[in-house]
């Protein structure tokens, strides 16, 4: 394989190896040189901009503002992690030390941190070419625990991923990073032969529901299982108040359409449904919205080709109605250009649609379901929307109740972000961002997104009874990677319990 581009024939066991080695040399790196390593190739990334913009243009479809916005978060991600090793806060270092009087009998020296897990294998998602792909977030965040990284390369921009790989490697060859930290391959057969390889110690996915359930199964039949988080299916149900309508409902409908049309609606955090009390007016700014909307590339002629399938027989479905029709249309090379489609339906036809109907539709839209005063909403998410990464209320200002805090609890058992008075297109690359959810959102429910993000590829070490010189710098007693520690002293046993 070579340092920029998957081959042909790609020597998976020799992939693997240079991954462990490059490993092993990583993890016990001074954090100075990994957080400065992820520096340089924010550096590239800024450096080389419009070569990679003019190839992502090429190859998806998205248009040069999303590709631009999404090239300056990979950067962004790369520089907050960069932070994040130098703070040091993650590795949770704790440290108790030796007690012959502790309660519950005498207690040995220990002292516990938190350790990169091995090779980690990412499977890149196409919608997002940068920021969920070979440097994106998962990426980034295995290499700031102290991993190395094969990226399984998505077949969707195949010289995006190449150059965005040459770019990186060669930028963190000359900041003293390992060889082969990071390596790109192709191929699902070789996705899948990586996945069940011992070498690889955990693995990340952007993708399909199917194809993220059957990657996880393979982690979990594994003779040793590996985490396998994976980024899966969200409909992101919106829900707004009568009051919220009366208050500023076109400003409500006008943002509406533009979530769903944004990229084609080719996000995660699309808002699928939006429950809703009956409105014909909103209805009407909604179909007048989707009407001034240009049509949009989806991103492959497979996803364009599910689109059409999936518009129709969600358009097909008993008691559904047509809000704004929206367009579909297929070019000479077999892509799809579409506009916004939003139907609606009551919740009592939604209900008897079953399963069906509540699928997630992967393009430009939605379904709004129409309820009663009497509804009862909290159920309704629990019953219907049961794991999403996000949920949405639109309250009038001052608006609280009983049913509303009712709401915003199921939202919070169901949802990995709950947002008010927004929209959930649109993630923010930030320390208390939290992106992910219950199945089927995600396989495991941690966050792809922040630096908690960070967690996923790491796993607690206790060290008991250790000489200091065989221990791992941060829990040395001289700290030389100067980490916060939380400190248990001899005798403080006799007192829990008894503050306040």
């Amino acid at each position: 394989m070579t340092s920029s581009s998957a081959a042909a024939t790609t020597d998976l066991d020799a992939v693997v190896s240079a991954a462990v080695a490059a490993y092993e040399q990583w993890s016990v790196l001074d954090p100075g040189v990994r957080a400065d390593a992820l520096l340089a190739a924010a550096t590239a990334l800024d450096e080389n901009a419009d070569e990679l913009i003019t190839l992502g243009l090429a190859e998806t479809g998205l248009t040069r503002p999303r590709l631009t916005g999404e090239r300056t978060r990979t950067a962004v991600q790369l520089r907050l992690f960069a932070d994040v090793i130098r703070a040091g806060e993650y590795l949770d270092v704790r440290i108790d030390a030796a007690d012959p009087d502790f309660a519950i009998g005498p207690r040995p020296a220990v002292r516990r941190t938190l350790w990169p897990v091995g090779p980690v294998l990412n499977f890149a998602a196409g919608n997002f070419p940068l920021a969920f792909s070979v440097i994106g977030g998962d990426s980034v965040a295995a290499l700031a625990a102290g991993c190395s990284v094969i990226v399984k390369v998505h077949p969707g921009h195949p010289q995006l991923s190449a150059l965005t790989a040459q770019l990186v490697r060669s930028a963190l060859d000359s900041a003293g990073a390992p060889a082969d930290l990071l390596q790109i391959v192709s191929g699902e057969q070789e996705g899948v032969e990586l996945l069940q390889h011992s070498g690889i110690r955990a693995a990340a996915f952007t993708g399909s529901t199917r194809g993220g359930v059957f990657l996880a199964g393979l982690a979990a039949a594994r003779d040793t299982p590996i985490p396998f988080f994976g980024e899966l299916g969200s409909v992101n149900p919106v829900y707004l108040t009568a009051a919220a309508l009366t208050e500023r409902g076109d400003a409500i409908a006008d943002a509406f359409v533009a979530s769903v049309a944004g990229s084609a609606g080719q996000l995660c955090t699309k808002p699928g449904f939006v429950v809703a009390p009956e409105h014909e007016k909103f209805g009407e700014r909604i179909a007048a919205a989707a009407s001034e909307v240009g049509e949009h590339r989806l991103l492959s002629e497979k996803i364009g080709d599910a689109y059409r399938e999936r518009r129709t027989a969600l358009m097909d479905t008993p008691g559904m109605q047509v809000v704004a029709a929206g367009s579909v249309r297929v070019d000479d090379d077999g892509h799809t250009w579409a506009t916004p489609t939003v139907l609606r339906m009551t919740e009592q036809d939604l209900r008897a649609a079953g399963d069906d109907a509540l699928e997630e539709c992967f393009g430009p839209l939605a379904v709004i379901v129409t309820v009663t005063g009497g509804s009862d909403l909290a159920a309704l998410q629990y019953e219907l929307f049961p794991g999403n990464l996000t949920t949405t209320l639109h309250l009038a200002g001052g608006e609280v109740s009983p049913t509303l805090a009712a709401l915003v609890t199921a939202a919070a058992q169901t949802s990995g972000r709950v947002l008010f008075d927004g929209w959930p297109t649109g993630v923010a690359v930030t320390p208390a961002m939290q992106h992910g959810g219950p199945f089927p959102a995600t396989t495991v429910d941690t966050t792809s997104v922040g630096t908690a993000a960070i967690g996923r590829f790491l796993r607690g070490v206790s060290f008991q009874s250790t000489p200091d010189a065989l221990l791992p710098p941060p829990l040395q007693d001289a700290n030389p990677w100067h980490v916060p520690r939380t400190e248990a002293p001899a005798g403080e046993s006799a007192h829990w319990g008894r503050a306040g």
